[in-house]
């Protein structure tokens, strides 16, 4: 074996003729799968039962991060062994063995925590069974009586104990079928009823909410699609009905996968949106599933251009440190990033990334030529209905633009702070809001609200979804927010990424928006609507764009009233457009320091609408690309029944009409 040095990661030369986009090839995945593995070996336990990381310890203790560490780094093994067909040139199959032995032991100290004493047991769980289905040949066989049933009787103590009505299902589905498969205690009805559960999850078009709730995001990708076909394929599965969910399972990732390529950015980058982003390249894992169980309509070497893109792309951005080791962040190290469950070895999770090693090296995902994104090939335009998003990608610039009409991570009529990365009305995969200080409780970036007497805006959880479709020139959405103001300071729960905030709330307006999306520009409408027990009198209201993170704050241009910022030659724009009323209006740039993982400083522009009075209809053209692009012109017409009709005339001379609300 030879000597490692886990401060430095050597790839081997790239390989543009067989990846022409990103050079990069299964010999490095593999080497960074590696790199990835051997740079935990100082951090394992004595008995190799943990994996006990520097940083922060999470809400479930050290003893549960240090089960993290095991079971994820544990997934990453598995995948490289399975592809390797055993071979094990670095010798991870006796440190896991090892690890799995002691950590099932109950004399040992640094046994394994029990589901009892932490619910976090639950998840890691899986990941134990899985990496066990995945090596049974080269590892579960070569274990001796004792050590089975220990592995066994711990595995057995974790689907009987209390699960959240989400993705955890699939958890317990993944361990009571390895454990029937090896004759351990299951319960089918459980299984069978866990199954019919998470199918009221499934929406439509290939998409899964994580839950019942609008709770969209990327465990759509790394759980919902994930674990329903690992569990197809593996053994006894078909005791449970596998046979006949996999055709399902199949068609429903086919769907969803041709969705999902168009939300990757061209230098690699996808969305930034929703919770758990410190998985990082764990976005890769659906694309490899694609290629491990052939349901997709992509071509095998798309899907590597794609999957390689994201990996390389959060590698250069800092993602791996200079210990060799995964840090709670989302390109380099950002405490700030986690959620309150996150600990030092939650990251790993980035493991269902690697996914693809699972397949040998002359799997026609590793052998074909790359081929070009959706995004390379031509402008996208997608409409993905059950979550309510617009998606607009510009071949120009690269930049994949997600417009939000659908998602919250709350459900209709709820009236809790906004989660930043769920309830904005844009995302994309060069940008991403402020995650903390002062926009908890005053929305900053991307939103329509009613202001205060202190400036705050008002927040849109818990909104009503309208109309969404494609007219054929413009992709079109709307929605109801029943606009409330949140005091959290009175509320003593931490402020989760994921699902935003509690605290004292004050009634604001109705207010109905309405988008039209085409090519780098949103042309965003709201109208205040009349809303019971809430004051007529007209108030200010505030259209924020998009935010520009980098080491220093954008140059800002001014022409009247609109705004235009830039950064390196990225441009978020303002553009007030011909509505109803709503007086005089001031444009102003918010600064934010210290507030995001991707640069010291936000800047983001924001139009203030002086007096907006009920019925009155605010329009502003909303921009992010790079270069200068002419703006669309919109005004909003009145009709007779008292509804009001968007109307925009777009630079070539096309014309969309969206109604208000």
């Amino acid at each position: 074996m030879t000597a490692f040095d886990p401060a430095r990661l050597i790839l081997p030369p790239e390989d543009r003729a067989l990846s022409p986009r990103t050079g990069w090839t299964r010999d490095h995945w593999a080497a960074i799968a590696d790199h990835l593995l051997l740079s935990l070996r100082p951090y394992f336990t004595p008995t190799r039962s943990q994996v006990r990381l520097p940083g922060q310890t999470s809400s479930s203790g050290a003893d549960s991060d240090g089960l993290e560490g095991f079971a994820r780094s544990f997934m990453l093994f598995a995948f490289r062994l399975a592809g390797e067909r055993g071979e094990d040139p670095h010798g991870f199959l006796d440190w896991y063995r090892d690890g799995l032995v002691a950590g099932t032991d109950p004399s040992n100290p640094e046994r394994w925590i029990l589901p009892a004493e932490q619910a976090q047991a639950e998840v890691e769980a899986a990941s134990i069974a899985l990496g066990l289905q995945l090596t049974r040949q080269w590892l579960w066989d070569t274990l001796d009586a004792t050590a089975q049933q220990r592995i066994i009787d711990w595995l057995a103590l974790n689907p009987v104990g209390w699960y959240p009505d989400n993705n955890w299902l699939w958890f317990r589905i993944t361990v009571e079928t390895f454990l029937a498969s090896v004759g351990g205690p299951h319960e089918p009805a459980r299984i069978a009823a866990d199954l019919a559960r998470i199918e009221d999850y499934y929406q439509a078009d290939g998409w899964w909410a994580d839950g019942t709730w609008r709770a969209y995001d990327y465990y759509c990708g790394w759980a919902m699609h994930l674990y329903p076909l690992l569990w197809a394929g593996s053994e006894g599965s078909d005791r449970f009905g596998s046979s006949a969910l996999a055709p399902v399972f199949k068609a429903r990732l086919t769907e969803f996968l041709d969705d999902y390529a168009a939300l990757i950015g061209a230098d690699g980058m996808p969305v930034l949106q929703g919770r758990s982003l410190i998985y990082r390249f764990a976005t890769a894992a659906p694309l490899w599933m694609g290629a491990v169980s052939g349901a997709t309509r992509l071509p095998p070497g798309l899907l590597r251009r794609a999957a390689s893109g994201e990996l390389r792309t959060f590698v250069e951005r800092g993602a791996i440190d200079e210990r060799g080791l995964l840090t709670m962040g989302l390109f380099g190290e950002w405490p700030a990033m986690a959620q309150t469950y996150s600990g030092a070895g939650s990251p790993y999770w980035a493991s269902k990334g690697f996914l693809g090693l699972a397949l040998p090296a002359d799997h026609e995902v590793w052998t074909a030529v790359e081929e070009p994104l959706p995004i390379e090939q031509g402008d996208v335009r997608r409409v993905i209905r059950p979550a309510g998003w617009l998606v607009s990608g510009t071949a120009a610039d690269g930049i994949v633009r997600l417009i939000n009409h659908g998602a919250d991570h709350a459900f209709e009529g709820d009236r809790t702070g906004d989660s930043a990365l769920y309830a904005r009305f844009g995302y994309s995969s060069a940008t991403l809001p402020p995650l903390t200080g002062a926009t908890i409780d005053d929305p900053a970036d991307n939103m329509v609200g009613a202001l205060d007497a202190a400036g705050r805006s008002t927040h849109r959880t818990g909104f009503a979804p309208g109309a969404i479709g494609d007219d054929g020139i413009a992709a079109f959405a709307t929605s109801v927010a029943d606009a409330h103001w949140v005091d959290s300071s009175a509320d003593g729960a931490g402020y989760d990424h994921g699902s935003g905030r509690a605290g004292v709330v004050t009634d604001g307006p109705l207010l109905a928006t309405a988008s039209a999306v085409r090519g780098s520009w949103e042309v965003r409408a709201t109208r205040r609507l009349p809303r019971e027990g809430v004051a007529a009198a007209p108030l200010p209201v505030r259209v924020s764009g998009w935010p520009l993170t980098g080491s220093t704050e954008a140059v800002v241009e001014r022409d009247d009233a609109a705004i235009a910022l830039d950064l390196d030659g990225l441009r978020s724009e303002l553009w007030p457009l011909a509505g109803i009323g709503g007086g005089a209006v001031a444009a102003s740039v918010r600064t934010e320091t210290g507030v995001s993982p991707i640069g010291e400083v936000v800047s983001i522009p924001r139009l203030d609408f002086g007096v907006v009075g009920e019925g009155d209809v605010v329009i502003v053209a909303v921009r992010l690309g790079r270069g200068s692009e002419q703006a669309p012109s919109a005004r909003a017409v009145a009709t007779d029944g008292g509804d009001a009709i968007l109307e925009v005339s777009w630079p070539d001379g096309a014309v969309s009409a969206v109604r208000i609300g």
